[in-house]
């Protein structure tokens, strides 16, 4: 049996800290970079990582236009919305998409890789997305990330 001293920690929601990170995205393969920030605005980088807690970092994201799709994907991959209605289906390539607003593409994508929950989507909250390499978060001093599995083209 164990005994009091050897129980596993659980955080709490007001003993995590939060830190501000910044991607720069130019080059990198969409889907891999989307993995790698999906793990840190969940937390799974700490060694603090409770499931059920948002222990996850900030992350801004900049110069999201110059994300790339492998192989082909830009042309096959399709996003898909619908309205609710009769034929209300909207249907549009990721390649098309990410040249009209790369910052769905990559928010889509991480959003895919979230827990479908009200946890979920305040991970997904802590996500900032810009398609140049201008924001407005520096009063947060963000420390440069790199992500580890992520490539460049």
């Amino acid at each position: 049996m164990r005994t009091k001293k050897e129980r596993t920690y659980s955080a709490k929601p007001h003993e995590v800290e939060r830190r501000w990170l910044v991607i720069d995205a130019q080059g990198l393969v969409l889907g891999r970079l989307a993995a790698d920030i999906a793990a840190v605005l969940r937390g799974k980088h700490k060694a603090s990582f409770t499931p059920h807690v948002d222990t996850g970092d900030h992350v801004v994201v900049i110069n999201a236009a110059g994300l790339a799709l492998t192989g082909n994907k830009g042309s096959r991959t399709m996003r898909h919305r619908h309205s609710g209605w009769p034929g209300g289906l909207k249907s549009e390539s990721y390649g098309a998409l990410l040249r009209r607003n790369p910052g769905r593409a990559l928010r889509e994508a991480v959003r895919g890789m979230l827990p479908h929950s009200p946890l979920g989507r305040a991970m997904l909250r802590k996500l900032k997305v810009y398609a140049d390499g201008e924001h407005p978060h520096q009063a947060q001093m963000p420390v440069p990330y790199e992500p580890p599995h992520a490539r460049t083209v």
